[in-house]
């Protein structure tokens, strides 16, 4: 059943509140952050200067395929899925929901998105239950994309979504109440008939409207949804693609979900802004990464420290030709200095440390013209769009740590459905709390050093947490590790929030290691502890505990929930009275 237009949510009566100040604007548009065209304007751009070239390279790992598309294809099927979505019903800021792995359908759903002024929500593949009748709810998505499990679900749903109206399914078994992608949006040649272009001007998304709803983790809760603009977009990936020197033969082969901001604005969207080419394949098999690289001869390849780990692990077990290879990015963790030598030696390319956040993008990278190992040592100077700060206090010691903060250009436009919750977040002069906490590099860059509210603070002193796990999570008989500071109350510094305290204890419970053991084997106390001292750092982090898990809980995003780990390894209190 169709939703009725009194059902049907949309973003269109709140697409006001969706605006930067126009002297703000006005200032980004000077600096060249912002523009007055879209990713749509380059993709059209470079179908007509060069249409041959290859966009897309989507390897179908268990199916041994790889589907390609060039410029002149993309751009057609952009029009062609246009077409489509306006036959479903979709009208100027709808909300089309997708939810596939990395599938080369992905791309031109983008682009059909703003051809239509709709806007896109990239869905994780590991949403379901509760947290996908969340975001399809938020958003109020009239369509939604997906593969055959979770089209039954999206179908059950329907009943407490009225404005879900189309659930497409592709590949696979059509459940009843949904409809074959490829049958009803690849296989009609809309964009032939007569009228089609007609049919879509003057419909596009324009530079500075609401473009894609991001989700955020939700490790303490239901996810937010963060609303990004062409334009914000648009200045992190410039700033971005810049820090790297690239030009049109940028050839980026990216390992993650292409539903996060590194796979879908950093890969996608920034192969489409040069005119260049995005590889990547539907399934983790990090072995096989490798094989894109020397296939499509990627000049940056992108991914976290395991991946990356994984990668250097399979060339030395079978060499593939690299020698295109010029940056290796890696992001949502520290860059040892081991890998980062690893990937010199085996790879003949450069590590790269970067950070950010789906409120931003990549805010901070290494360069290539920083002293070597840098990215071991620091995350980063901010891209050109992007400020950055590190706020300091007395409840944080005085070894200048502090809160980090940002601002600039590719700052999105809000949380959808909660301005508050996003206002609250910034202050007068428009900086904004990231959560995090970091230090300054010495070389106007940051060293992020976890989130705040994760802290592990002892004689006033905080700990490097996310560089801590790393180590530990590297030693060969881990697969991953966290870092817990267990309060009498199951949390942190302060109680069971885990927030800072003024008084630098952690608590009766100590610090805890939780590790994931690899293939039955578990680093002990010990090893963990001699392997913290042989890199040099503060022997009052040492852990206390060490607690052996099958894998550390996370949310869809991949990020660790440390309060559950808190309360489950929390000292247990004897009886009072």
């Amino acid at each position: 059943m169709s939703a009725t237009a009194e059902q049907r949510p949309t973003a269109a009566p709140q697409a006001a509140a969706y605006r930067v100040p126009d002297e703000r604007a006005a200032a980004y548009r000077a600096h060249g952050w912002w523009r007055d065209e879209t990713f749509l304007d380059d993709l059209h751009r470079h179908a007509r200067t060069h249409p041959h070239r290859t966009a897309v390279a989507a390897r179908r790992i268990t199916e041994s395929r790889t589907d390609t598309l060039d410029y002149a294809e993309l751009n057609r099927l952009t029009d062609r899925f246009a077409l489509a979505l306006l036959e479903l019903g979709v009208r100027r800021n709808d909300f089309v929901a997708v939810q596939l792995p990395n599938r080369w359908e992905w791309v031109p759903l983008v682009f059909a998105a703003l051809r239509t002024g709709a806007v896109v929500v990239p869905v994780s593949p590991l949403c379901e239950g509760e947290e996908l009748r969340h975001r399809l709810a938020l958003t109020g998505a009239r369509v939604y994309v997906t593969v055959p499990d979770a089209a039954e679900t999206a179908v059950r749903l329907r009943r407490e979504l009225p404005a879900l109206a189309h659930v497409l399914v592709v590949d696979g078994p059509v459940p009843e109440g949904a409809r074959g992608f490829h049958e009803h949006v690849v296989g009609v040649e809309r964009e032939r008939e007569e009228g089609a272009a007609a049919r879509l001007d003057g419909l596009a998304t324009g530079p500075d409207d609401p473009f894609v709803v991001l989700f955020t983790s939700g490790t303490t809760g239901l996810s937010k949804g963060v609303v990004h603009s062409p334009n914000t977009v648009h200045s992190a990936v410039r700033g971005y693609v810049d820090a790297f020197g690239a030009g049109d033969d940028w050839v980026a082969a990216v390992s993650t979900p292409l539903v996060h901001y590194s796979g879908f604005a950093q890969g996608v969207l920034g192969s489409v802004l040069l005119g260049g080419t995005v590889a990547f394949q539907d399934v983790r098999r990090d072995d096989a990464l490798l094989d894109l690289v020397e296939r499509y001869g990627a000049t940056l390849l992108y991914g976290p420290p395991a991946t990356l780990a994984d990668v250097v692990a399979s060339q030395r077990t079978r060499h593939r030709d690299t020698r295109t290879l010029r940056h290796v990015v890696i992001g949502s963790a520290p860059v040892l200095p081991e890998l980062a030598d690893a990937v010199a030696a085996t790879l003949g390319a450069r590590a790269h440390s970067l950070w950010g956040m789906s409120e931003n993008g990549p805010v901070t990278t290494t360069r290539p013209e920083d002293p070597d190992g840098w990215a071991s040592r620091s995350n980063g100077r901010p891209v050109d769009a992007m400020e950055v700060r590190v706020e300091t206090s007395g409840a944080l010691g005085d070894d200048g740590v502090g809160r980090l903060k940002v601002r600039g250009a590719s700052l999105a436009l809000g949380y959808l459905g909660r301005p508050e919750a996003f206002t609250a977040e910034l202050d007068a002069d428009g900086w904004f709390d990231t959560g995090d906490l970091a230090r300054d590099d010495g070389r106007g860059g940051i060293r992020v050093l976890g989130r705040a509210r994760d802290a592990i603070v002892r004689d006033g002193r905080v700990a490097p947490v996310a560089e801590l796990e790393a180590l530990v999570g590297s030693h060969p008989d881990a697969v991953e590790a966290a870092l817990v500071g267990v309060g009498p109350q199951g949390g942190g510094p302060d109680g069971p929030d885990g927030s800072v305290g003024p008084d630098g204890s952690v608590g009766p419970g100590g610090i805890i290691a939780v590790v994931a053991g690899r293939d039955g084997r578990l680093p002990t106390l010990e090893d963990v502890r001699a392997r913290i001292t042989a890199a040099g750092h503060d022997t009052r982090f040492l852990p206390d505990r060490l607690e052996a898990v099958p894998a550390l809980p996370k949310t869809l995003t991949g990020k660790v929930r440390k309060a559950e780990l808190r309360s489950r390894f929390a000292p247990v209190q004897a009886p009072t009275g």
